[in-house]
């Protein structure tokens, strides 16, 4: 069973549970939500073509044992630069402060690859310790950007070696990233 816990503006105010946290971040517009929802076979996270909808710290409890928690997307949006300032300084607090984080989920989509942005993120994991793997969104859409910057983990001493590759429209990709949060 998967309860909505509450969307949350500041890392302080997160519940303190002792259930282990996967979190999904990205770009704006990268298909987290839709990632979201197809992990856990449920429509739980707010969808929309707007780049930048997901504006708070969301947590999702998956039968008592797991939390999945989806972070606000950095990149292009359509808000003011305090705003995606605040954004930035609010996931470096999550990342740097919760102790229940197990795994840090960046979503970069297939079809354009990784932006300066997402390699900000990673070089920020990096330097801290944080665990964090990477997820090719929408593989089955056809591919904008031929010339793609490959990502490995010799790089990226923080970045976990296996990169998946995933498809919420198709439903590809999905097995691996349900084990490793423990969801059916």
């Amino acid at each position: 069973m998967i309860k909505f816990v509450g969307s949350f503006e500041t890392v302080k105010s997160l519940p303190n549970t002792a259930f282990a946290e996967y979190a999904f971040v990205g770009r704006s517009n990268v298909g987290k939500s839709s990632l979201i929802n197809a992990v856990v076979s449920e429509n739980i996270a707010r969808t929309s073509n707007t780049p930048g909808r997901t504006q708070s710290l969301n947590l999702f409890n998956v039968d008592n044992r797991v939390m999945i928690v989806d972070l606000p997307g950095y990149g292009y949006a359509r808000v003011s630069k305090s705003d995606a300032l605040r954004w930035v300084q609010r996931l470096e607090e999550y990342l740097l402060n919760r102790s229940q984080l197990r795994r840090l989920f960046i979503l970069i989509d297939s079809r354009i690859g990784a932006k300066d942005s997402d390699l900000d993120l990673m070089d920020f994991c990096d330097k801290n310790g944080i665990c964090y793997q990477i997820i090719y969104t929408k593989k089955d859409k056809k591919v904008r950007e031929k010339s793609q910057l490959q990502l490995s983990h010799e790089n990226h001493p923080a970045m976990m070696e296996q990169i998946f590759e995933t498809s919420a429209e198709k439903k590809q990709g999905l097995k691996e990233l349900k084990d490793i949060i423990g969801v059916k």
